[in-house]
């Protein structure tokens, strides 16, 4: 049997008694809705991690960038940054300074020419492991936007080059809004068209939003791609359109794409990360891959 929620940590681990019982009741009887909605829907879960087990992250799932990446972000990427406690996988960014060993004196790129590392923080990705072509993707998580962070759930596709590749941003976040995004190629190399949304945290009108877990959902076919939190529609992309300008794939979004996890800190787009509290915390409560029964 398929579980679809989560039975709570206290649940599992508190002596039994009738309130107990009562609300393990009620967690099945809504997973069993839940379950019976995806049926209704014609949808099949045919990948999940729900990080259950303590410790590393499971390594046929996942695999971990290393060192800098893009974007002339701050973070070190590493995997000891990134921990599974109590059922959620946890992407910690940190404050701490040591060197740098990748560092060139007198170096003009960005990625070396740092003596000492000052954030690290960890990006988890389903690379070379697992792709998808097509179905809903549902990842539960926590999020927090302080300055400088740029927590993020995205996906690129596993043929051409960045961004003829093409990308989706099922989730982005800095400056306080949340951005649900789609980029393919141009004419010109590295530079890409985007069909983008944002959508301020405020304007849920929940001053709790960001201590409390939310469910980002892409819904993807032949023809379309649509980006949710929470059931709330952010943003439609028509696949008729997203056409690279020259080069492979045509449609980048005809192809399978790997999944991205990761908590960035500054760079281009977040900025500084200026009376931001660290360590940090990212926290995933589950991933799930759905794909519509034969």
């Amino acid at each position: 049997m398929i579980r679809l929620v989560k039975t709570p940590t206290y649940l599992r681990k508190s002596p039994p008694n009738m309130k107990r019982i009562a609300c393990i009741a009620l967690v099945c009887l809504h997973s069993l809705c839940l379950a019976e909605d995806k049926i209704s829907q014609g949808y099949k879960l045919i990948w999940a991690d729900e990080f259950e087990k303590a410790g590393r992250p499971n390594p046929a799932n996942w695999v971990f960038e290393q060192g800098y990446q893009r974007n002339k972000e701050l973070q070190w990427y590493q995997e000891q940054n990134a921990f599974c406690e109590n059922g959620r996988i946890i992407i910690e960014g940190r404050k701490k300074r040591i060197k740098n060993p990748n560092y060139v004196s007198g170096s003009k790129d960005w990625k070396t020419n740092r003596e000492y590392i000052e954030y690290t923080s960890a990006c988890m990705t389903t690379k070379d492991l697992h792709s998808w072509k097509y179905g809903r993707f549902e990842i539960k998580a926590k999020i927090t936007s302080g300055a400088g962070l740029w927590p993020a759930i995205w996906t690129l596709g596993i043929e051409g080059q960045w961004p003829n590749n093409g990308e989706v941003d099922i989730l982005e976040c800095y400056h306080g809004k949340i951005l649900a995004n789609a980029c393919w190629g141009t004419e010109k190399p590295y530079s890409p068209k985007w069909k983008g949304s944002n959508k301020p945290i405020t304007s849920f009108n929940d001053p709790k939003w960001e201590e409390k877990f939310h469910v980002w959902r892409m819904d993807w076919d032949e023809k379309e791609m649509k980006l949710y939190v929470d059931d709330i529609l952010l943003n439609t992309v028509d696949l008729t359109k997203t056409l690279n300008a020259k080069g492979t794939p045509k449609n980048p979004f005809q192809q399978p794409h790997y999944l991205l996890i990761n908590l960035a800190i500054g760079g281009q787009a977040a900025g500084e990360p200026k009376g931001t509290p660290f360590p940090t915390r990212y926290e995933i409560d589950y991933v799930r891959i759905y794909q519509k029964a034969k």
